[in-house]
């Protein structure tokens, strides 16, 4: 409940606070206040008898620390970052800036689906262990209270996984795949950033608090290099899928470039035991691909063998006298 106060400029009655009155208006707990007063966050209220007394400030602040709180940020950095802004600096320009790179990075939009949905796009059957592994990637989000329904914060993401399934990727492969594929992009994006950075943000992000001025330059840069990265990448993408794309079709089907001859292929019989021996070490579905790869293998292992043998030779000819 607020009381009398001391009149403002415009003749009003400044806003003033009991501490369980500053705690229910701002959304603390009186120990969280008191918390804050004692590391320095909060102005030493007006002491009056036996009771202090806050102001409107005191109400402004404990939102601004609950604000920076929600954007990441620890104690410490409000502690520093509010110590800058009392100096003379505003926090308006600041605060956008923070907004701007917490912002979407993307246009897609986040969607739902039900257990059931879910089940008839990966062939109709339950599996508790890959919806698992979904939500442990972050590819579904469980709603809480909705056992039977998941946030879907990429659809895209999630198409990808249905027609990799649909054309017969295993799932523990498709999510083998998204925690490698997760690890190099996360690294493009940190060097994307340390790059920007070193080149475009070091004037603004110096060892002092931007100015009002500085945050918002650096915010329209954010806005205007936001889509760079993810072009760059795409960009990249399709010429390594143009370079490598033929390559590997010609290195599995045995071309050595040019149109490939078919008549050149034969099938190679294996024995039954063997054959057998292959499906059991690494499924059915894999046979050839073992099989190509092993031979290919040998093929290397002889041709390693037949240049070290070749230079022995060199040697014993270049120790003779």
């Amino acid at each position: 409940m607020t009381g009398p106060g001391a009149p403002s400029a415009g003749g009003e009655k400044a806003a003033e606070y009991r501490i369980e009155d500053l705690a229910h208006a701002s959304g603390a707990t009186v120990r969280t206040i008191r918390a804050y007063q004692d590391r320095g966050l909060l102005p030493t209220p007006e002491r009056r008898g036996r009771a202090n007394v806050y102001r409107e400030a005191h109400l402004v602040r404990l939102r601004q620390i609950a604000d920076l709180l929600d954007r990441g940020y620890t104690l410490a950095s409000i502690k520093e970052l509010l110590e800058a802004w009392d100096a003379g600096r505003g926090l308006g320009g600041v605060l956008g800036l923070v907004a701007e790179v917490h912002g979407p990075w993307t246009d897609e939009e986040a969607g739902r689906i039900s257990r059931r949905e879910l089940e008839a796009k990966f062939g109709g059957r339950r599996d508790d262990a890959a919806i698992a592994e979904a939500v442990d990637l972050g590819v579904l989000e469980r709603v809480p209270g909705r056992d039977d329904e998941f946030l879907v914060p990429s659809p895209q993401e999630l198409a990808v996984a249905v027609e990799l399934h649909a054309a017969g990727v295993p799932l523990p492969a498709i999510a083998g795949h998204l925690r490698e594929l997760r690890c190099q992009v996360e690294h493009i994006a940190s060097r994307f950033l340390e790059f920007t950075t070193e080149h475009v943000f070091a004037r603004y992000l110096g060892n002092r608090p931007p100015t009002d001025s500085d945050a918002a330059d650096a915010a329209s840069l954010v806005r205007r290099l936001r889509p760079l990265a993810q072009q760059s990448v795409e960009a990249e993408l399709a010429r390594a899928m143009r370079t490598f794309a033929p390559r590997h079709l010609h290195h599995h089907l045995g071309a050595e470039g040019g149109a490939m001859d078919v008549e050149s292929f034969r099938p190679v019989l294996l024995p039954v035991r063997t054959a057998q021996a292959v499906r059991d070490l690494v499924g059915a579905g894999q046979v050839a691909a073992f099989v190509t790869a092993a031979a290919e293998r040998e093929v290397q292992a002889r041709a390693l063998d037949g240049l070290a043998a070749t230079h022995a030779k060199t040697d014993k000819v270049n120790e003779l006298p």
